[in-house]
């Protein structure tokens, strides 16, 4: 079974999908030992236009991003922010939503997709979110990108082509343009199999739920 994966490395509901996910898959492959199930991570930006490099006076944070973005107030926002925080320490995760920088993450997909190609995306992928997150480090940062790509295990060499190039832009694009061309337009959005898509971060019962139907709509 192969399930693919639309989500961007800045989205709160993404992370806490995968975590979902992660329950669901335990306690599925506890029942299915035969059965393999790989994940595929695919690229979606949330905001193509944020800055893909900045200084530190250039920073946006996330309250103000959803004040100007959603017409909230500071206070509204902030509060929004707060309630995502909360939902993260639920699930042994840290969100220090006022450390936590706006910038672009298409070079983080991009080491994503190098690091698919390695063995080490769940790795990597892990990595940028604790970056943004917990770490309140900006993912359009080359410097910083380099430290996760080497430190998830990546080859310097590939991640210093990659950084001072556009490899991977083409497979970015790719899984951006497949997104819109199936009607995503919100992540996370899982697809099982190619054939059962289910729409955000959806409660463990959910997954297990997606997870034995697209087994039993295996024609093999």
């Amino acid at each position: 079974m192969r399930i693919d994966i639309w989500s961007d490395v800045v989205c709160p509901f993404c992370w806490i999908g995968k975590r979902h996910l992660e329950a669901a898959l335990e306690a599925f492959r506890a029942e299915h030992p035969d059965t393999a199930v790989d994940v595929a991570w695919r690229a979606f930006e949330l905001d193509p236009a944020a800055p893909r490099h900045g200084g530190s006076g250039d920073d946006e944070s996330g309250a103000q991003m959803l004040s100007r973005k959603y017409g909230m107030t500071p206070a509204e926002a902030e509060a929004t922010q707060e309630r995502m925080a909360e939902r993260f320490r639920e699930l042994g995760l840290e969100f220090d939503w006022r450390s936590a920088k706006i910038s672009s993450t298409f070079d983080a997909h991009r080491l994503a997709a190098l690091a698919a190609d390695h063995g080490k995306a769940d790795e990597v992928d892990e990595a940028l979110r604790r970056a943004y997150f917990t770490d309140g480090e900006r993912l359009s940062d080359p410097e910083v990108l380099g430290r996760i790509g080497v430190g998830a295990g990546l080859p310097a060499d590939a991640v210093d082509r990659l950084l001072s190039g556009d490899g991977y832009g083409d497979r970015v694009r790719e899984d951006v343009d497949a997104a819109r061309g199936i009607g995503v337009n919100g992540v996370p959005f899982f697809v099982f199999d190619g054939r059962l898509a289910v729409s955000g971060a959806q409660p463990v019962e959910v997954f297990g739920q997606a997870l034995e139907q697209a087994l039993e709509a295996d024609p093999g």
